[in-house]
């Protein structure tokens, strides 16, 4: 492991906005009450990254409770300290496995869910291990309330038609599919929200690809 890796893990064992595995549970069910002591909506980003939609929406949004969610510690570093130095109060970081979900959220606890460039795990093999793969779909429709939405943005156009075809099968409401977003009438301000990894796909003119549906 690198020195920056090491530091980083380091820091962020001392950040007030980070929660580290099992140290989230505790939370399930008073996310909102318990940790950010208010009574509004939680919002989650999955495989959140570096964390810049966790963070963006959180500034855009403060009457929302925002919570990012990864498994790799060195990467929500970067988000959780701009969040500090920035004083956005209304964003958390929860390092765990995202295939743990219901351990740490209770049913209907969640108003809203976004997933931004996930790995698509294009292998026929690794299906399961798609964010928006049934197993994890079924997960999301636990945890989020009634008629919450689900966002997914995605540079692979392979991983966009996998979950239209999801959400064709299981009935799920679709309210936005478009294949070229910047180019749709659907780029607003928070579509517009761009993470590192989207900035280098533009850069390549790279179309990118967004959904929004319920269950």
């Amino acid at each position: 492991m690198g020195k920056d890796k090491i530091r980083r893990f380091a820091e962020i064992e001392t950040f007030s906005n980070v929660l580290q595995l099992d140290a989230g549970k505790p939370f399930k069910g008073n996310w909102a009450a318990g940790f950010f002591k208010n009574n509004n909506p939680i919002v989650l980003e999955l495989a959140c990254g570096k964390g810049e939609y966790t963070v963006n929406l959180a500034q855009m949004f403060p009457g929302k409770n925002f919570i990012g969610i990864d498994y790799k510690g060195n990467r929500i570093w970067r988000g959780a300290k701009t969040a500090l130095e920035e004083s956005v109060n209304n964003v958390a970081f929860l390092r765990m496995q995202i295939e743990n979900l219901v351990d740490y959220f209770a049913p209907g606890e969640v108003d809203e869910i976004w997933i931004t460039f996930p790995d698509p795990q294009p292998q026929l093999s690794r299906e399961k291990k798609r964010l928006t793969s049934p197993r994890f779909l079924d997960m999301y429709r636990i945890v989020l309330k009634p008629g919450g939405y689900m966002n997914l943005k995605t540079d692979n156009d392979g991983l966009h038609a996998y979950t239209a075809e999801k959400i064709a099968e299981l009935n799920l409401q679709l309210f936005v599919k478009t294949e070229d977003l910047y180019h749709s009438e659907h780029a607003d301000e928070v579509l517009s929200i761009k993470t590192y990894y989207e900035k280098k796909y533009l850069q390549h003119n790279k179309n990118i690809n967004y959904l929004k549906f319920s269950f």
